[in-house]
């Protein structure tokens, strides 16, 4: 029988590993060898120390080898020293004091074995993919050309199209923040236009719930989770609205972040900008990890005691010159708050593995270094009104303005920003970025799709960081309309990272709600249900999709939840349990949780449970409806 309880703990499944062909190095390096690597021998042959002059962070280095020559045969792990010496009595063993698992040898048996396979187009049988006879000039366009070519590179099959009912429940639970409704499902199906997606996606995309839904994603990316008091004072201050507004009126993203460094509200639609910097009182440290994602698409706070040890790009240098482009700044209190900044001090120094004290410079991950005149070391410059725009504001702003400063450079010849606006955007629409994790577009986390990632952000840049352009070419490529089923012609799911199959994301806490209650048959928002999902469901953009018991003990007994499949007046529940047969209610109710008919078992399963609480229909209708929203396929968009 369908029990909400039972299901629920269906959930813990969520986590499904794609296997990786057996003769595809790249995969196991990416896939389980490059981690494995980083834990335990990075620290000492790495971008930090080089024992040996051994580097053991990239396929590179290992096949540099070291002082003593190769250490990687390809294609013969025995006779490879890299692998000898991870074995139970090897002399030198590596790593010191630790034996590795059987598991993780194996995985660098593979792995090497792997490195000497030619793979051969000969030996497969996939249809071919259909490439473009040039580079194309528009964003939707230049996606299914790289994917083609990327596609039958790998000898790939891409999974078929998907029908009509999983792509408005899809782009609905991404631009709208919600399942659709039943009639505006049966109006889209009933529509004879080939372009009718295009145009719902219009429609969608000028609609105020894509303002909504994408200020919801965006403030847990920039701000982290709130909760109680944190949420009112984030509404109350303009942060909800500034955020709302920028995608509503399609600000380009780079205006966006100005405003954010920034925080001087000069116009208008910049007024609940300051907010991103507020929130975090005068912890500079904090501003700083909370920024670099966002300017340079990884984050850095790896980088606060020496240098990044696995990136190589990103030096200590880095965060502490992101550190002290807000360290003259403060909190003001006052009835509409604001940052002060003052204009002299803020020149620290920085201590390196070394214990040499290095001076904090404005330096950016992009090269660029802002000048600034640091005074003599016995000098200490006064704060002079000269130092300052208007000398009676409340709120300082100096005539040199290390923010302003950051501002302009993180804005305006940094490649950097755009390649991380597109990425996010990527991974919030397809469920994983090109670089993955999201949050760490580094050397170390190689793009899935080079060339792709390049012409994206190019263009992004090109046409003023034009955030619904970008958003629209992605939901209307080939990529996002895939089906989740693999090509008939394929034996196992392709790696996630081929994007060649709809991936299974997990919706946010604020889409779990407000798609519960529509499909309770209930107006989409509630702020104190919507609270207790998220408190329960914080991930957004989560690394390993996964969920805990604890979230499937909330599913199954939250108060709140429950009451939505309660039979009061105008629902789902009273409406369903007045139809004339068990298979109706089963049917109908498929069709308003899951935007999809049942198949034949769960016909089947559906209708007998019903008829095992004769005489109670109306509850029996609605624990079959909380089942199907407390399920795995109503918590995720694929």
């Amino acid at each position: 029988m369908l029990n909400p309880s039972i299901l629920c703990l269906l959930l813990s499944g969520f986590l499904v590993t794609s296997p990786v062909r057996a003769e595809d190095a790249g995969a196991l390096w990416s896939g389980g060898v490059q981690t494995l690597l980083d834990l335990q021998c990075v620290k000492c042959h790495g971008p930090l120390e080089q024992k040996s002059k051994l580097e053991l962070d990239t396929v590179a280095g290992i096949l540099k080898g070291s002082e003593d020559g190769e250490v990687v045969v390809r294609g013969k792990p025995e006779e490879s020293r890299l692998f000898a010496a991870l074995s139970a009595g090897a002399d030198p063993h590596m790593p010191p004091k630790k034996q590795l698992s059987h598991e993780e040898i194996e995985r660098v048996r593979a792995w090497i074995t792997a490195l000497g396979v030619v793979d051969s187009s000969e030996t497969r049988s996939v249809r071919s993919v259909a490439i473009p006879a040039e580079i194309p000039t528009e964003p939707r366009a230049a996606i299914d050309y790289y994917l083609a070519i990327s596609w039958k590179e790998r000898k790939i099959e891409p999974a078929p199209r998907c029908d009509d009912q999983t792509f408005v429940r899809r782009v609905f639970l991404d631009l709208a923040g919600r399942i659709p409704l039943r009639s505006e499902v049966e109006a889209f199906l009933a529509a004879l236009d080939p372009q009718k997606r295009e145009q719902l996606v219009d429609r969608l995309l000028a609609s105020p719930e894509y303002a909504l839904c994408f200020r919801e994603t965006w403030d847990a990316l920039l701000m982290g989770r709130h909760a109680g008091r944190r949420e009112q004072r984030r509404r109350e201050h303009g942060w909800f609205a500034f955020l709302e507004n920028a995608f509503h009126q399609n600000r380009p993203w780079d205006e966006v972040v100005r405003a954010l460094i920034t925080a001087r509200p000069n116009q208008t639609q910049d007024q609940g900008a300051f907010w991103f910097l507020y929130e975090r009182n005068n912890d500079h440290q904090q501003i700083a990890e909370a920024l670099a994602p966002i300017i340079y698409g990884t984050r850095v706070d790896c980088a606060q005691c020496h240098d990044h040890p696995l990136a190589r790009e990103i030096k200590q240098g880095h965060y502490w010159g992101l550190v002290a482009a807000f360290n003259r700044s403060k909190n003001v209190d006052s009835a509409n708050g604001g940052i002060s900044e003052s204009a002299v001090g803020g020149f620290v120094n920085f201590t390196d593995l070394k214990k040499e004290s290095q001076p904090a410079l404005l330096a950016l991950l992009t090269g660029e270094t802002i000048p600034e005149t640091r005074p003599a070391a016995d000098s200490k410059p006064e704060d002079t009104p000269e130092g300052y725009i208007d000398t009676g504001a409340k709120v300082k702003i100096p005539k040199f303005s290390r923010r302003a400063a950051l501002a302009q450079a993180a804005t305006q010849d940094n490649p950097l920003l755009a390649r991380s606006m597109v990425n996010y955007t990527w991974a919030i629409l397809l469920g994983r970025g090109i670089v993955h994790p999201v949050d760490e577009m580094n050397s170390k986390h190689p793009p899935s799709h080079p060339a792709l990632l390049d012409w994206l952000a190019a263009d992004f840049a090109n046409h003023h960081y034009d955030v619904r352009r970008l958003v629209k070419a992605i939901v209307l490529s080939r990529a996002y309309q895939l089906s989740p089923n693999i090509g008939k012609n394929q034996s196992a799911p392709p790696p996630p990272e081929a994007f060649a199959a709809a991936a299974e994301k997990p919706l946010t806490a604020e889409t779990i709600a407000r798609s519960a209650r529509i499909a309770s048959g209930r107006t989409g928002d509630d702020a104190a249900f919507r609270q207790e999902i998220a408190e329960a469901f914080p991930d957004v953009l989560p690394r390993v999709l996964r969920t805990t018991i604890q979230q499937a003990m909330f599913l199954a007994n939250n108060e709140h939840l429950a009451a939505l499949f309660k039979p009061d007046p105008d629902t789902s529940v009273e409406r369903l349990s007045v139809l004339p047969t068990d298979e109706e209610r089963v049917q109908q109710a498929f069709r308003l949780a899951l935007i999809r008919e049942p198949d034949t078992a769960e016909m089947a399963q559906g209708v007998e449970y019903l008829r095992s609480v004769v005489g109670q229909s109306a509850s029996g209708v609605g624990k079959l409806l909380w089942a199907l929203v407390t399920g795995p396929e109503f918590l995720t968009n694929h």
